[in-house]
């Protein structure tokens, strides 16, 4: 069993756990990462020719038989050691150029990709790029223009909780399966295992099982919201929580991935912790908001800034606090309760070179301070 936590890492380096669970990201070729589909709009950052979404909210059937040719079986080879090792996961048509939407995961390592249509008809495809940051990858394939069926993107910002959604995919190599549900929450946090995590993630109680990963979550309008990628699960099946990458971030890195190969993230320099009723009370804050800096990267945006980590730990009634760090109170004037709340900010708004301006709280004061942004590293 995969033990993550939800880090405070995406886009500011390791940071203490703060929710532990059970997330698999459901890899080939033993098992595979689901997908899931949701939309809500039309996006203006696709690339290529798309399928209009409609006006009208439509029923599975609908969605189904307008979506299913878009769709795609994504089959990988990749060698350990002296073994073949094969693994199936989902994929949906981006353009008519034969770009395909997967994850990452699902050909990290691969010395073959085949991808496979509705007719039956498979093609050897050329893995463009990947961002292991956001678990995204592009292949393409010299498909027949026939075959290829471009499914839109949605706008995932539109999304409420409680929103009928639909996904496509190839659960346990069964192609073309396709599971409804909704969306079960928002603005999840999801270990990427390199050390950061995913902001921003879509939860849905969705069946999403191996084979689904890469695969598109639709709404009821037809529009892709999500790609599913996860799921929390004990036994590595469908328990009725998955997560899927939103339509939002898609939108912003593919065209990078088609363009360069690779999508690089914006990065702060700093680990921490949310301020929790418990460390408030010791702060003697009046309320549990806001981000406490406990460790800054060296060289780091942060550290060129002078924000300061916590330089001393005192105890209370047995439990150690690290504290004196800088309090993150806002990120270009809009409020942090939580770490979320900035990894999701830097996600949608921000790219490498922008300035961003924290509100701290420091020595009992409030204070701002610019941080210009810059590329992320990898991850341990």
């Amino acid at each position: 069993m995969d033990k993550s936590g939800i880090l405070a890492g995406s886009a500011i380096g390791a940071a203490i756990v703060l929710v532990i669970v059970t997330v698999l990201f459901i890899s080939p070729p033993e098992s595979i990462k689901p997908e899931i589909i949701v939309s809500n709009g039309h996006s203006p950052s696709t690339v290529g020719e798309e399928t209009p979404l409609y006006a009208k909210k439509l029923s599975l059937i609908e969605i189904f038989e307008r979506s299913e040719p878009g769709v795609v079986r994504v089959n990988v080879q990749r060698s350990e050691t002296a073994d073949i090792t094969n693994g199936v996961g989902s994929g949906f048509v981006f353009d008519k150029m034969g770009h395909i939407i997967t994850n990452a995961h699902v050909v990290r390592d691969a010395n073959k990709v085949v991808i496979t249509f509705l007719d039956g008809r498979s093609y050897n495809a050329e893995i463009i790029g990947s961002d292991e940051f956001t678990d995204i990858a592009v292949v393409k394939v010299n498909a027949d223009l026939q075959l290829l069926h471009p499914l839109s993107l949605g706008d995932s910002s539109n999304l409420k909780v409680g929103e009928q959604i639909a996904a496509i995919g190839n659960p346990f190599g069964l192609s073309g399966s396709m599971t409804a549900g909704i969306v079960s929450q928002l603005g999840r946090l999801l270990p990427s295992g390199n050390g950061y995590s995913i902001p921003d993630v879509i939860q849905t109680d969705a069946a999403i099982n191996p084979g689904n990963s890469g695969g598109p979550l639709l709404n009821m309008r037809g529009g892709i919201v999500g790609i599913n990628t996860a799921i929390q699960s004990a036994t590595g099946e469908f328990t009725g929580v998955g997560f899927a990458i939103p339509s939002q971030t898609v939108a912003k890195i593919v065209p990078i991935i088609i363009e360069k190969g690779e999508y690089k993230h914006p990065w702060i320099g700093i680990s921490g912790r949310d301020i929790d009723p418990d460390l408030a009370k010791v702060l003697e804050l009046n309320d549990a908001v806001g981000f406490m800096v406990v460790t800054v990267v060296e060289d780091s945006p942060a550290s060129k800034a002078g924000l300061i980590g916590s330089d001393k730990t005192i105890e209370v009634d047995g439990v150690s606090y690290a504290i004196g760090g800088d309090i993150i109170l806002a990120v270009d004037g809009n409020e942090v309760r939580k770490i979320d709340d900035i990894l999701i900010h830097l996600q949608r708004a921000k790219s490498i070179g922008d300035e961003m301006v924290l509100e701290i709280l420091r020595d009992g004061r409030t204070t701002n301070v610019t941080v210009v942004l810059d590329e992320r590293p990898n991850g341990n």
